[in-house]
């Protein structure tokens, strides 16, 4: 008995392991040298409905601040700062716009998006807000995986 619980345990902390282990950190992100971001953040495919349900949120992506998007016309204030995300899908490769979502300066030089998968570098944050993303990775990949559904 005493051996198949520690089994059991040995096996949950092996596959905690491999998760946190997969997870690239925000500063161990590699940007080619156009911006891009080639391999997953997570190595788990990302979720467009989790991703739309992010892209949305005031609180979380808050894309709709600067971008319009006809996907989302139910939704109000859609912002006018960056290009429409109609078609996006069909216009940036998968790389590009996770290079985007993570951190668009290393793309676009003065750009006002903000880095979504970067933890340092700002001014004035609050202290609870210090050392922490504004997504996990895995929203990065779930918003990904939403905007490649933008396609017209």
């Amino acid at each position: 008995m005493k051996n198949s619980m520690l089994l059991t345990a040995c096996a949950s902390v092996a596959m905690f392991a491999t998760v946190a282990i997969g997870e690239v950190g925000p500063n161990d992100v590699v940007f080619t040298d156009s911006g891009a971001v080639e391999g997953s953040l997570t190595g788990v495919a990302g979720d467009p409905a989790n991703g739309a349900m992010v892209f949305k949120n005031r609180k979380k992506g808050n894309c709709l601040a600067c971008h319009q998007n006809s996907d989302m016309a139910d939704q109000l204030f859609h912002g006018e700062v960056g290009p429409s995300l109609d078609g996006a899908g069909s216009r940036w490769e998968e790389a590009e716009l996770r290079g985007l979502l993570t951190n668009a300066k290393n793309t676009f030089d003065g750009t006002m998006m903000p880095g979504f998968y970067v933890d340092t570098g700002f001014t004035r944050v609050l202290e609870k807000f210090e050392g922490r993303t504004n997504l996990t990775a895995q929203e990065v990949e779930d918003v990904l995986a939403y905007i490649q559904t933008l396609t017209e």
